[in-house]
C-alpha cells in the first residue's frame, strides 16, 4: 500500500498525520493558574508509513510521537517529535513500511530481521530526572524532555535483563521508587514475567522473574504499600499460532482470570494466585490498597470481554462497549491463609483512564478521576483511538459519601486522558490537564488544552489553549513539574 486504507484505523480523528512542529506562544483563553507550571508530556501514535499487509492492531502498531505542551509564567507552547526508535529509523532508511501484523515479527519483511520492534508510543513516564516512553512490548526509549530528541533504547545501565517493560510504571510516594514489570519477558508467547524495582536515583536495585498461569496481555499493574499485585486477564498469546502468521492476541471468555499477590520486597516463591470471574478484561487500574482488616482492595475499569475490535474480531467475537458490562469494579484480596478467592463490588461507573493524586499510591484514597461516556448523549461520539469512539464526560468519584462531579462535553466533542497537577494549597485538589478534540466536519477538527479545577469540574475550564495544529489521540499523559524538570539528567 503507498496510501493509508480508509478505515477507521486511518480516518477521522485517526487520520495519520506524520509532522513534528514547535509552537511558540500559543493562544490562551482564561488564565493559566500559577500552579501549572511545567510541561504535559503525551505520547501519541502515528505511522510514518502506510501499511503494507492488514494489521488489525494498526494504531497500537503507530511510530511513538512524543508531545510536549509547555506552560511557563502563564503562557503556552507546544512541540511534537517521532521518537527515534530502530524500527522507526529502519523504515525511514527503506523508504516504506517493514513490519507486518500487530507483535508479529513472522509477517514482517526480511530487511526488518533483528531489528528491535517497539515504537515506543504508549507512556511518557518521569523518573529520577529522565524522560521514558514506553511500550509493552520492549524496553523503553530515552527522550531529551528539552529538545524532545532521542537518546536511545534504555536498559537502566544494562541492569535489565528482560526483553519487555510495562508501560505503566508505579512510584511510591514516600520512597520515590519505580516499581516496573515486564510480561513475555524472554519471548513471543512465555509465561515469563519479570519485576524489578529501581531506586529513587534511577539504579535498578533487584529483578525476579516468575511463571504466570498462561501468556497474558498484563498492561497494567499496581502496588500497595507492602504489597504487589500482577493481574492476569484471560487475551492470550499463542506462539505457534503467531509463528503461523496469525493473531498475536485472542480472547478466551471461558478461561478464568487471576491475580498474583507477593511482598513487593518479597521473593517470587511467596507470590499468593487468586482465582477471578472467567472473560474479563481490564486496561487500566485507578489503585491498590490495604483496608487495615487483613484485606488488599483493588479499584480497576473492568469489562466481561475485550474491549479492542481487533481483538474482538480475531476472538470471533462482536460485542458492543455498550454490552460489555463496564464497571469500575473493588476487588477484595484476603491476605488471610488460605485465602484464594476474590469479591467483587462496583464502585463507579463504565468509563477508563482513572487517576488519582500521585501521593495516594497504593495508599488509602478519598477521590478520584475518570473519563466516561455521558449518559445523556446528544449525538454519536467522536470516532477516534484503538477503541473507536473517544469519551465525552470527565467525572471526580468521591469514595467517601460526597456526590459525583462531572464535566460533560457539548456534542462533537471528545477527551483525551487527563493528567494531575498537584496543589500546594491545603485542601485543594489541584488541577487537571486534558486535550479537547472538537469535530467540524467529516475530517475537520480543532484541538485545545483544558485546565481544569479538578475539585470543581462544573465550573469549567479555567484556561483553554488552542493547538493550531492538526493532533492524534493521545495513548497516555504524564506530567513534570518545572521543578522536576530542572533536575533533568
Amino acid at each position: 500500500m503507498t496510501t493509508f486504507p480508509q478505515t477507521p484505523e486511518y480516518t477521522g480523528l485517526n487520520t495519520p498525520i506524520g509532522v513534528e512542529y514547535d509552537l511558540a506562544d500559543l493562544t490562551v483563553h482564561g488564565t493559566i493558574p500559577a500552579e501549572v507550571e511545567g510541561t504535559f508530556f503525551r505520547a501519541v501514535p502515528d505511522p510514518a508509513f502506510a501499511p503494507f499487509m492488514e494489521d488489525g492492531g494498526a494504531i497500537l502498531s503507530a511510530d511513538g510521537m512524543i508531545s510536549a505542551i509547555r506552560f511557563e509564567g502563564g503562557k503556552a507552547s507546544a512541540a511534537m517529535r517521532f521518537v527515534q526508535t530502530a524500527r522507526h529509523n529502519a523504515e525511514v532508511a527503506a523508504g516504506h513500511a517493514l513490519f507486518g501484523k500487530y507483535r508479529n515479527p513472522y509477517t514482517d519483511k526480511p530487511e526488518a530481521a533483528g531489528v528491535d520492534r517497539t515504537v515506543a508510543n504508549t507512556t511518557p513516564i518521569w523518573h529520577a530526572g529522565r524522560l521514558l516512553l514506553a511500550k509493552e512490548d520492549g524496553r523503553p526509549y530515552r527522550v531529551d524532555p528539552r529538545t524532545l530528541e532521542t537518546i536511545g533504547s534504555y536498559d537502566f545501565g544494562g541492569k535489565l535483563k528482560s526483553e519487555t517493560s510495562t508501560a505503566h510504571a508505579r512510584i511510591d510516594p514516600v520512597t520515590g521508587e519505580l516499581f516496573m514489570f515486564g510480561y513475555e519477558a524472554d519471548g513471543l508467547g512465555s509465561t515469563k514475567i519479570s519485576y524489578f524495582i529501581i531506586d529513587s536515583q534511577g539504579k535498578l536495585t533487584r529483578e525476579q522473574w516468575f511463571d504466570a498461569p498462561y501468556c497474558a496481555m498484563m498492561h497494567d499493574f499496581v502496588i500497595t504499600e507492602n504489597y504487589v499485585l500482577f493481574p492476569i486477564y484471560p487475551t492470550t498469546c499463542d506462539a505457534e499460532r503467531v509463528k503461523a502468521g496469525g493473531d498475536h492476541w485472542v480472547h478466551e471468555m471461558e478461561r478464568d482470570s487471576w491475580v498474583g499477590v507477593m511482598p513487593r520486597y518479597g521473593d517470587v516463591s511467596e507470590l499468593r494466585w487468586y482465582k477471578g470471574p472467567k472473560g474479563v478484561s481490564c486496561y487500566h487500574m485507578m489503585n491498590a490498597h490495604e483496608d487495615g482488616a487483613g484485606n488488599i482492595l483493588f479499584d480497576q475499569c473492568l469489562s466481561n470481554v475485550n474491549a479492542f475490535p481487533f481483538i474482538q474480531k480475531a476472538s470471533g467475537l462482536n460485542i458492543a462497549p455498550q454490552d460489555s458490562g463496564g464497571r469500575l469494579a473493588r476487588w477484595i484480596i484476603s491476605l488471610s491463609e488460605g485465602a484464594d478467592s476474590i469479591t467483587e463490588v462496583v464502585i463507579g461507573p463504565p468509563g477508563d483512564f482513572p487517576i488519582i493524586p500521585a501521593d495516594r499510591q497504593g495508599r488509602p484514597f478519598s477521590h478520584g478521576w475518570m473519563l466516561t461516556m455521558n449518559p445523556e448523549m446528544q449525538g454519536p461520539p467522536v470516532a477516534g483511538g484503538p477503541v473507536g469512539a473517544m469519551f465525552n464526560m470527565l467525572l471526580r468519584l468521591d469514595f467517601t459519601g460526597q456526590p459525583v462531579q462531572a464535566l460533560p462535553l457539548p456534542p462533537a466533542h471528545c477527551y483525551n486522558e487527563p493528567v494531575h497537577v498537584p496543589s500546594s494549597q491545603a485542601g485543594h485538589d489541584g488541577w487537571l490537564v486534558t486535550l479537547v478534540d472538537r469535530q467540524d466536519g467529516p475530517d475537520a477538527f480543532a484541538h485545545e488544552c483544558w485546565i481544569i479545577e479538578a475539585g470543581n469540574l462544573g465550573a469549567g475550564p479555567v484556561a483553554r489553549v488552542e493547538i493550531p495544529q492538526r493532533m492524534r489521540p493521545q495513548v497516555h499523559g504524564w506530567w513534570v513539574s518545572a521543578a522536576q524538570l530542572a533536575t533533568a539528567l
